[in-house]
């Protein structure tokens, strides 16, 4: 009660997260610094992920030469299954102007922010944004289109969605996808067995951060203390998470 009590007394910027939220945003300017979408203009929130990092750019920077290769192999389309507020979604539309993006979101707020986002960065007109991706949807937005990018974050339901036998224009895409064996057991190589066939599968991992890339020190970093710094530029991961890059062969 105490606790609660002294929140509602504290302005949020003046608490330790707070601070260091506000502290980003008026440094950034509320744009990604750094990374392959710096220059993106960003909102208040991030739907359901850490938020200081993506304005940052070092969000999932263990995906930077995957990103890298979208960006060079310059796709007809970009479909991005749980899409959120856009990170991916409208960091590819603004760094990609002749490419197409659809984005799969099942959250109503993700998709509000999502376009608002989208008209921000003036890339609306290229951008669709539809709810929940089923597999009837994924099907019939590949089509039979060549040059497509397929990103999925779908909290295991990429065991739906990311299946070849049932979708088989998966077979041409290239497809960057979060695992989340965490959840399902056995899903990563359940996703291996599925793709082994039709393409080659890069496995990336997490890699460890540091309070050092927060790049800001300020009289009141130094009043905080570390593990504010620590996560600050942290996730929020329940474990060390795994992504799979899988090109056509």
């Amino acid at each position: 009660m105490f606790a609660s009590f002294l929140r509602r007394l504290i302005p949020e910027r003046l608490r330790p997260i707070g601070y260091l939220t506000h502290l980003t945003r008026e440094r950034t300017a509320s744009t990604v610094l750094e990374g392959p979408f710096a220059g993106l203009k960003y909102g208040e929130v991030s739907q359901g992920s850490a938020y200081i990092p993506k304005l940052l750019g070092i969000y999932e920077r263990e995906l930077r030469p995957q990103v890298a290769e979208i960006i060079d192999r310059q796709p007809r389309l970009v479909i991005d299954l749980g899409a959120a507020e856009g990170y991916y979604a409208v960091g590819l539309a603004r760094v990609l102007p002749q490419t197409r993006v659809i984005a799969f979101e099942m959250e109503a707020s993700g998709r509000d922010a999502l376009t608002a986002m989208a008209v921000r960065n003036k890339v609306e007109s290229r951008l669709e944004v539809r709810g929940k991706c089923e597999p009837q949807d994924l099907a019939e937005v590949l089509g039979n289109k060549n040059s497509v990018v397929v990103i999925c974050d779908v909290e295991g339901y990429e065991s739906v969605l990311l299946d070849p036998d049932e979708i088989s224009a998966l077979a041409d895409a290239a497809i960057l996808v979060e695992l989340h064996d965490f959840l399902i057991s056995g899903l990563r190589e359940t996703v291996r067995e599925r793709f082994v066939a039709t393409h080659t599968i890069t496995l990336i991992t997490q890699e460890a951060r540091s309070r050092d890339e927060f790049p800001w020190r300020t009289l009141g970093t130094a009043l905080l203390p570390k593990s504010y710094l620590d996560w600050a530029v942290s996730e929020w991961r329940p474990v060390v998470m795994e992504w799979y890059w899988m090109v056509p062969k």
